[in-house]
């Protein structure tokens, strides 16, 4: 059913209903009136007729026949089109429309009530009379009918039920026209909602505001979805597109290492008295090819994820603790490593908290491989403190190791997806995972010489510093395509520096 429909039926119900309610307190408030009325004009004829009622009982108490008629018509010509009662010590006298003798009456009517008697209403006022002498006193009764103010009030009940049968099917039409007109903006809204398919048109709700509240927001609420839809419609895609390129990529980059691996599996199975030399040079083979197939895998799979999280797993991350965290891991890997880290506490990033853990393990491990001075162990030095800009306040990490080094023309590839050093026993994939979460988190990096001039290379990554009780709300994620980008620096990364 249509929604004018609905309303005009609802309109039509309830309109009798008022109209009904309204009457039935409308004839309460004229049936008050016409008492009060008829009430007024009771007490008024009491007043005219007290005088003559007092010298009838006079007249009465005196036997005086004569001057008793003659009052007697003087009291009932007074009281015109009221009914008379007379009651005293001699007798009673009536006269005038009134109830019949035997129908009870109050004790005292000192304000008017009603009575019924023979299936009549009376209004009954009571007046004592004082005839001025010791014994001669009475009542006075006067009587009215009710027939009048019952006549007015079944025509006012006759009136109220007509408008109340006319105001259905009148207010039923007004209402069924207004509704048509309101809903209007809403239909027109469902006939341009109704053309949309997402799936096979890229064209969106176009709403013009129609100023009323309920339209507005619904077409409001339409395109919220709409555009909700189109982000996961695009999150989906990118995923597919994540999940194609992992395959490719895994497939490219483990063809290589598994049929290293095959070929040396053939040798130990093709010769089983191999010398023992050989084949432990063999098995030294295969565990190195096993080492580097699975870190290629985990790096992938880091990729993979950095390029599918989502806004709701950022939160406040305590960048020291992370910082610690790192470098026990890698002293851990690397015991002959020399780590020094100084951190300065409290500070917080709004991020991701695996991301930023595996932007840390990849600089520090990066350091500890490939940062060792010719012929020494491994040494790291590691700083986390607080920008000295108050405009744009950032935490900044800074890793010196003792390498040779890397040329500023070289620096911009070692970002590079499968960019390493021939005699580099790593993926290639560890500052690409660096430089995605620096993209995510709309840092920066910079590779940059030692500050006191010793041999080494120092890289230095400031992240947006965010509050523990306010963190600023991160800006929608940049777009991700560090697995299938072919490019090697995708859209988003920021490097600062030479």
């Amino acid at each position: 059913m249509r929604l004018s429909t609905r309303v005009a039926l609802a309109v039509g119900v309830v309109v009798p209903l008022l109209v009904l309610a309204s009457g039935a307190l409308l004839i309460r408030l004229v049936a008050a009136d016409l008492h009060a009325q008829q009430d007024a004009h009771l007490r008024e004829r009491a007043t005219a007729v007290a005088a003559d009622a007092k010298a009838l009982l006079r007249a009465t108490a005196a036997d005086r026949p004569a001057a008793e008629q003659a009052r007697t018509r003087r009291l009932f010509s007074s009281a015109l089109d009221v009914g008379i009662r007379l009651t005293g010590p001699e007798g009673t006298v009536s006269g005038g429309p009134q109830p019949d003798a035997s129908a009870p009456l109050p004790a005292r009517a000192s304000a008017p009530v009603t009575i019924r008697a023979g299936g009549v209403r009376w209004r009954v006022l009571s007046v004592p009379v004082n005839g001025g002498r010791k014994g001669v006193g009475g009542t006075l009764w006067l009587f009215s009918p009710d027939a009048a103010t019952k006549t007015q009030l079944q025509q006012v009940r006759r009136r109220v039920v007509t408008v109340a049968l006319l105001a259905a099917p009148v207010s039923g039409l007004l209402a069924w026209t207004a509704a048509g007109r309101a809903v209007r903006p809403l239909r027109r809204l469902q006939q341009r909602a109704s053309g949309l398919d997402p799936r096979v048109s890229a064209v969106r709700l176009d709403h013009t505001p129609a100023r009323i509240t309920e339209v507005d927001d619904l077409a409001h609420t339409l395109q919220t979805v709409l555009a909700r839809y189109d982000e996961q419609a695009a999150r989906t895609g990118e995923a597919l597109a994540t999940a194609r390129s992992f395959a490719a990529v895994a497939s490219h980059e483990l063809r290589n290492p598994l049929m290293s691996m095959g070929t040396n599996l053939d040798i130990l199975a093709g010769h089983p008295g191999l010398p023992d030399d050989e084949r432990q040079e063999v098995v030294d083979d295969l565990r190195a090819e096993h080492a580097r197939v699975l870190g290629l895998l985990v790096m992938l799979r880091a990729l993979a994820q950095g390029d599918l999280v989502e806004e709701d797993a950022f939160g406040p991350v305590d960048a020291a603790e992370l910082v610690d965290a790192s470098a026990a891991g890698l002293r851990r890997r690397h015991p002959e490593a020399r780590v020094e880290v100084t951190a300065a506490p409290g500070l917080l990033v709004h991020g991701w908290e695996q991301g930023l853990r595996s932007l840390t393990d990849n600089l520090l491990a990066n350091a500890a491989v490939h940062g060792r001075a010719p012929g020494g162990r491994p040494d790291v030095e590691v700083l986390l403190r607080r920008s000295r800009d108050e405009r744009a306040p950032a935490v900044v990490l800074t890793v010196d190791d003792h390498g040779p080094g890397i040329p500023p023309e070289a620096r911009a590839a070692v970002f590079a997806r499968f960019h390493r050093r021939p005699d580099s026993p790593g993926s290639g994939l560890g500052l690409t995972l660096v430089a995605q979460q620096i993209a995510l988190h709309r840092g920066t990096i910079a590779v940059l010489d030692r500050p006191d001039g010793t041999p080494g290379t120092r890289f230095e990554v400031r992240l947006p510093l965010s509050g523990v009780r306010d963190p600023e709300p991160t800006l929608p994620l940049p777009r991700r395509d560090w697995l299938s980008e072919r490019s090697g620096e995708p859209q988003g990364f920021h490097k600062d520096g030479p």
